[in-house]
């Protein structure tokens, strides 16, 4: 009998609890009908701490369909990271995805094996701010944005506008320019046509993040002046100008303290003297104490670890943090949860414009690149009766873009051969036949990585095709003119290299001469196409050939844009956003680059655990950068800032 009773009991009183917590459940404030400080109030200290971190991510250690590094596979398969849902309150998950040069997302999902996601890759930033036209740059971010929202993309974390110190940094592709004003305007035209689509951008990466090396450990010692007029200028008038949703901060320290955990950097500079009240994220594994970065102003923690939950949970409970902090950071990232297409209930389809996307990054692209050379009118190539000569590597692989979280899962990318193919021009077939064949050889023998082991460590290019000397010469007796593509890729993890890659190869140096010598004996032209992602040595050879032109990296129709522009279709407008150099040597970071480290001193981070060494770089020379350094002191350059040629034919 008193069992009877005790089981009736326990029945009636779990009932009550259920009945009870249905009924709080059904009451509970909702995001977007109540207050956002009515949704706070509601929630508890550990929803409000795995909130403010985010959701994790998987690394696709395995997979080699080009994974992202940040790996989701909930709402947006491939994009960089989420945020935490709280369906009892009526807050849902949120997708951030990478990158600058287009959406980086899977192409491929297990649940539609019949279906591709594949995403434009647009031209990289510095080739769009060689433009200097902030109307064309809104186009390309409007159709930009409006890619990510057909994908179901919240956020972009683009655009990157660090300031190209140094030739050599890593990611100068993502980056604009040297000069603060042209980065600027440059990546707010960017912002202003991604958010006219209801995405958001998050501005990267706040502040001093020049270079790759020791990048989640270097201490960037810089003064106040440098700092403020070189390497905050163009976020200051970016935030200004366009009122992006979200900041990154970056990985680096400025004056000893992480720019993830500096309240003079987020709280006083950013947000009291600009005025900027929008969202301020981490970037992925960024600083190192959760509860300083809670304190300075970061209110997303990304990607998210459980450890960093946990450090703000008992930070709380044990009196380091103030509950209001969490409060305060949980606002504002409510009040960007509200304006997100997940928040509106947006049906995205995944189906974007991606042909229409595709003309425009030609156009774009066509229309940004640098004429640095044009003797006795070489360009535009004449009549598609012309026999071409295409040499290099790079004539028949182009680099569309760099590596890493800039780089983007596209469906296609077209070559030079097929761009002058396609407009008409007869390119030599054996030469065809010997470059396809050594680069399918080359990549046969370096099978495709995962995304995060080609980030760990990356497949080196394939060495200059060493093209026999009998061949150059007959195909100088058969063509009508030479043209060489010389290419170069760079990306997350590592700076560039002075010794071949800076500096041309002997192999390339050895082709630009026989190829120079041969077809100038024969009183026939010879076009070099740069297809790269940094400014590259180009005093040392450039006196050899008749024209020159500056592709960057061009996008997925690349190929198609560098022959509009070698044809005449299109005269290319573009103007250096970054300086030449007659030599390294005369680069004014030179000397400090990338600054020093100490191995012995290495310890873990929140880097996965990894072992990283302390680093310490010295901007000595405070502001002269770029042309600010060639003008004030009268050195010369290779080609200056600003400089660009316009093709004769249009002018005739």
């Amino acid at each position: 009998m008193k069992m009877k009773i005790f089981l009736y009991k326990w029945l009636v009183c779990s009932a009550l609890l259920g009945f009870t917590k249905a009924f709080g459940q059904g009451n509970a404030p909702q995001l977007g009908k109540s207050s956002i400080s009515e949704v706070i109030g509601a929630m508890t200290l550990e929803e409000k701490a795995k909130l403010l971190v985010g959701t994790g991510m998987k690394l696709p250690s395995i997979s080699t369909d080009g994974s992202a590094i940040g790996h989701t596979d909930n709402e947006v398969a491939g994009a960089a990271g989420t945020t935490l849902a709280i369906p009892r309150l009526g807050i849902p998950s949120i997708v951030l995805a990478d990158g600058p040069a287009g959406v980086r997302i899977d192409s491929i999902r297990r649940g539609s094996p019949k279906k591709t996601y594949y995403a434009t890759a647009w031209p990289v930033g510095t080739l769009l701010a060689s433009s200097w036209d902030t109307e064309l740059v809104t186009k390309v971010g409007t159709a930009f944005g409006g890619e990510a929202r057909a994908y179901g993309v919240d956020i972009m974390l683009a655009p990157a506008l660090n300031i190209h110190r140094n030739p050599l940094g890593g990611r100068n592709f993502e980056y604009y320019s040297e000069d603060p004003m042209v980065t600027g305007r440059i990546a707010a035209a960017m912002v202003r046509g991604i958010q006219s689509q209801g995405v958001g951008t998050s501005i990267k990466h706040f502040a001093a993040n020049n270079q790759e090396t020791n990048r989640f450990t270097v201490n960037t010692i810089v003064s106040e002046r440098a700092l403020r007029e070189i390497y905050l200028r163009g976020f200051e008038l970016a935030i200004k100008e366009s009122n992006p949703w979200t900041v990154m901060t970056s990985y680096n320290l400025i004056n000893g303290t992480y720019t993830s955990e500096s309240s003079d950097l987020l709280n006083t500079v950013l947000n009291k003297e600009w005025g900027y009240k929008g969202l301020v994220m981490t970037d992925w594994f960024g600083g190192d104490d959760p509860v300083a970065q809670m304190v300075a102003g970061n209110h997303l923690l990304m990607p998210g670890v459980e450890k960093q939950t946990k450090g703000i949970i008992d930070a709380v409970k044990e009196g380091r943090l103030s509950e209001k902090v969490l409060d305060r950071n949980v606002a504002v990232l409510l009040g960007l949860i509200l304006r997100t297409q997940t928040f509106a209930g947006h049906d995205h389809g995944d189906n974007p414009d991606l042909k229409a996307n595709a003309l425009l990054a030609r156009r774009a692209a066509a229309e940004s690149m640098v004429l640095l050379k044009n003797e006795k009118t070489a360009l535009p190539l004449k009549s598609t009766d012309s026999k071409i000569a295409l040499f290099g590597n790079n004539g028949y692989e182009l680099i569309a873009g760099g590596t890493g979280s800039g780089d983007v899962n596209k469906a296609y990318t077209i070559s030079l051969n097929d761009g002058l193919t396609g407009a008409g021009y007869q390119v030599d077939a054996e030469l065809q036949r010997e470059y396809t064949g050594y680069l399918r050889d080359q990549a046969l023998k370096h099978p495709k990585k995962s995304f995060f082991a080609e980030i760990m460590n990356p497949t080196p290019p394939p060495a200059e095709f060493n093209l026999r000397s009998e061949v150059v010469a007959r195909k100088a007796e058969e063509s009508d003119i030479a043209v060489i593509a010389i290419g170069r890729i760079a990306g997350e993890q590592r700076d560039r290299q002075l010794a071949g890659d800076y500096e041309l190869t002997p192999a390339e140096l050895s082709l630009v001469r026989s190829v120079t010598e041969a077809f100038h004996a024969k009183n026939k032209k010879v076009v070099v196409v740069l297809n790269i992602g940094g400014v590259i040595d180009v005093a040392s050879w450039r006196t050899s050939v008749d024209a020159i032109l500056l592709a960057w990296q061009p996008g997925l129709e690349g190929g198609n844009a560098i022959a509009d522009v070698l044809s005449g279709k299109i005269n290319p407008s573009g103007k250096l956003a970054t300086t030449f150099p007659v030599s390294y040597k005369e680069v004014p970071s030179a000397k400090n680059f990338p600054g020093r480290d100490d191995p012995e001193k290495a310890r873990p981070t929140g880097v996965l655990g990894a072992k990283l060494p302390p680093a310490e770089v010295i901007y000595e020379e405070g502001i002269y950068v770029g042309y600010r350094y060639y003008n004030t002191f009268g050195v010369a350059t290779a080609y200056p800032f600003g400089y660009g040629l316009f093709l004769y034919r249009f002018f005739v």
